[in-house]
């Protein structure tokens, strides 16, 4: 593993919950820690995740955005599109914390995925101060994750440190496309969900509001080899709201927010991509539950 000394110490809610230093994940479901409340809790969610989406997407013009789709029933995989047999996910520990279930899912559909999101870094986005070099480290770790492992599809959940001007962002989007053209996979970048602005973030507030509109940007130019999903169609954009499924810390998800998650991701790629995911009965309540990182959290 990876440890990542930070210039800037994280806000109580990123940072795990041992005394290290935010460490860089390699992903993996992890053991089982006190799993049998998870299970009732994911479980009694599968009624709700019917109700976690939009009926509306966006059109082909839309400079390569996608919406919500409904939850209620796995979509028939896009026969026309790429074969997905490998993803590669990416992202912070807002990601981390949703890999148990979006491993879970994709397993459960036929789908291998590997994760190199990380707890207290995981940007792309080379700006200015520590996160230039958070930005170098992901980089660096995603060279040697697309050389093992040989994804069909990079997929990069926008950080909560992605911080940076607009311009910034916008390069360092297009770059993490260009390696996935390089790799010969495709890009699909997936917005964060609302999370809680603290004394940690405020001052880059500006940042994380752009962030996304420069990652639709940078779709809108890669001629279709980069996707945008605005997951606010399953999130809304009030962290404090019920919708937002935040844990406590109003930041990451916990297992039920985690499942809704990787449930409304699963939807969204069968309509671009030749694969079809799993019910949720299959795999929502599964060993992924009792992953350590809910732990760390102080989940159920």
């Amino acid at each position: 593993m990876h440890i990542k000394h930070m210039d800037q110490t994280p806000s109580p809610s990123q940072r795990p919950a041992t005394p290290t230093a935010p460490v860089r994940r390699s992903g993996g479901l992890g053991k089982p820690v006190t799993a049998a409340g998870a299970l009732l809790v994911v479980g009694a969610s599968l009624l709700a995740l019917t109700g976690c989406g939009s009926s509306t997407a966006g059109g082909d013009g839309d400079a390569g955005r996608t919406g919500g789709a409904s939850a209620a029933a796995p979509p028939a995989g896009n026969k026309d599109g790429k074969q997905l047999s490998k993803l590669l996910w990416m992202g912070d520990s807002i990601a981390d914390a949703e890999a148990p279930a979006l491993g879970a899912a994709m397993k459960a559909g036929g789908v291998e995925v590997k994760s190199i999101a990380s707890a207290g870094g995981g940007t792309v986005v080379k700006g200015d101060g520590p996160t230039g070099k958070f930005a170098d480290d992901t980089f660096k770790d995603l060279s040697k994750a697309v050389g093992s492992f040989h994804p069909d599809i990079i997929a990069y959940q926008v950080t909560t440190y992605d911080w940076g001007s607009p311009a910034q962002q916008s390069s360092s989007y297009e770059r993490l496309a260009k390696v996935a053209k390089d790799a010969g996979a495709e890009l699909v970048i997936v917005s964060a969900p609302p999370f809680k602005i603290d004394e940690f973030y405020k001052d880059h507030e500006a940042a994380i509001k752009s962030a996304p509109k420069a990652a639709e940007a940078a779709a809108g130019k890669s001629a279709g080899r980069t996707r945008f999903l605005d997951a606010s169609a399953l999130w809304g954009t009030d962290s404090a709201a019920a919708k937002a499924q935040r844990s406590q810390d109003g930041i990451h998800s916990c297992q039920q927010g985690s499942a809704a998650f990787a449930n409304w991701f699963g939807a969204q790629l069968a309509t671009h991509y030749s694969f079809t995911p799993a019910p949720a009965d299959q795999w929502a309540k599964g060993s992924w539950t009792g992953s350590k990182v809910y732990g760390q959290l102080k989940c159920g």
